[in-house]
């Protein structure tokens, strides 16, 4: 007898029927989706790497290069001048090139000897092209000059010419400026010795001193008592002209330094003090010697108001460097003459020694001082003197080359 099926078991018959296919559909869609997930993972690879290969794409000029031959590195180098300039402190350290100057002139306080310079400093500069940072401090200490030398070498500038303000004291400010690469020139007055300063461009003021000396002397008859009038005594030149002045009058013994006086900034100081001098020894004194420019200036004021308020004691006197009041003094035969200096030459060559140390030329070894010239000045060469002073200038700038500097 057959069996009869109810709708249960036809249901349960049919899944089964359909269970096998209908798994297998399931298992090919999930493996289907595994697969297209795959893909979407991978997908976003290829874009992600682009950059990558662009990045790779733009370096082989700077890094592969240096790989294939050092020949091929010097072009890339040269692309990259920035680099070199971020990398390191080489064009600090690396000389200027021709035509690249960072020159700074620096006088510690005002005085007329240093106008008489700047207009050698302003003659190299319209002459050559090549601009100078021109500065005068406030005064003679050397705390401020350290200040604002320091203050130009922080903005670049690399070749110094400076008027030391202490001749001793100074070459601590040099030694720190040419330990960092920098070159210093003194102009006008020398730092004691040793020091790092390359040259001094000045008079040989010792030595003009005693010219002026010797010539009042002789002036005197080789006799008789003088007043010594000095400047400021801080200032090194001031120092060795009292020297050169003492060690004549030790050779004479029948002259006598009367008084000496210095601390005298100004024409006005000068003019006050020496009044007071003359005064003091109207009637002992026969000549008076003054080894510098204020003082100088003040001896042919105070004499000129001496002999022109009815005066009449012979007094002799000798000066240094050439101001209109003491050249107008020569020739009216109320000075007996002075000693001519070169500031501009001491100016125009310090400034001309620099751009040549900046060009790469090298002091030659054991010359130090350059002897900018001087003349004695009497009413017989008052017209001539300066050119005699402007042949030296010439001369010592032939000589720069040969004498003073080498490459």
């Amino acid at each position: 007898m057959r069996r009869k099926f109810s709708i249960n078991e036809e249901n349960t018959k049919m899944r089964r029927k359909l269970s096998k296919p209908f798994l297998l559909i399931v298992i090919l869609l999930m493996v289907l989706a595994t697969v297209l997930s795959a893909c979407s993972t991978e997908g976003p690879a290829p874009s992600e790497s682009k950059p990558a290969e662009s990045e790779e794409a733009v370096q082989p000029a700077q890094s592969e290069a240096p790989a294939e031959s050092e020949e091929a590195a010097a072009p890339a180098e040269e692309q990259q001048p920035g680099e070199e300039a971020a990398a390191g402190e080489a064009p600090a350290e690396a000389a200027p090139a021709q035509g690249e100057y960072k020159l700074a002139w620096y006088a510690p306080a005002p005085h007329p000897y240093f106008e008489e310079v700047l207009q050698g400093v302003e003659a190299f500069e319209q002459e050559f092209g090549i601009p100078v940072e021109k500065q005068i401090g406030p005064d003679w200490e050397q705390s401020s000059q350290n200040e604002r030398v320091e203050a130009l070498a922080a903005q670049g500038f690399t070749h110094f010419s400076i008027y030391p303000a202490d001749a001793s004291g100074a070459n601590g400010l040099y030694e720190e400026l040419t330990q960092n690469g920098l070159t210093v020139v003194n102009f006008g007055a020398s730092t004691l010795q040793p020091t790092t300063a390359s040259f001094v461009v000045a008079t040989d003021v010792k030595a003009a001193a005693m010219q002026a000396t010797e010539a009042l002397i002789q002036s005197m008859g080789g006799k008789g008592k003088i007043i010594n009038v000095l400047e400021v005594l801080e200032d090194s030149n001031t120092v060795l002209r009292k020297e050169g002045v003492e060690e004549v009058v030790a050779k004479y013994p029948d002259v006598e330094i009367i008084q000496e006086i210095s601390g005298m900034t100004s024409v006005e100081e000068a003019v006050e003090k020496i009044g007071n001098a003359l005064s003091a020894n109207i009637n002992q004194v026969d000549g008076i010697i003054a080894t510098g420019f204020t003082t100088s200036v003040g001896i042919a004021q105070v004499l000129s108001e001496y002999y022109d308020t009815g005066g009449n004691r012979e007094i002799h006197a000798v000066g240094i460097d050439t101001d209109p009041t003491v050249m107008k003094a020569i020739e009216d035969g109320v000075m007996d003459g002075t000693i001519a200096q070169n500031p501009f030459g001491h100016g125009y060559l310090s400034l001309l020694v620099l751009k040549y140390l900046a060009e790469g030329y090298e002091p030659v070894e054991g010359v130090y001082h350059i002897d900018s010239g001087t003349a004695f000045v009497t009413k017989d060469n008052l017209d001539s003197y300066a050119n005699d002073i402007m042949a030296v200038t010439e001369q010592i700038k032939s000589e720069l080359t040969t004498k003073y500097l080498k490459k």
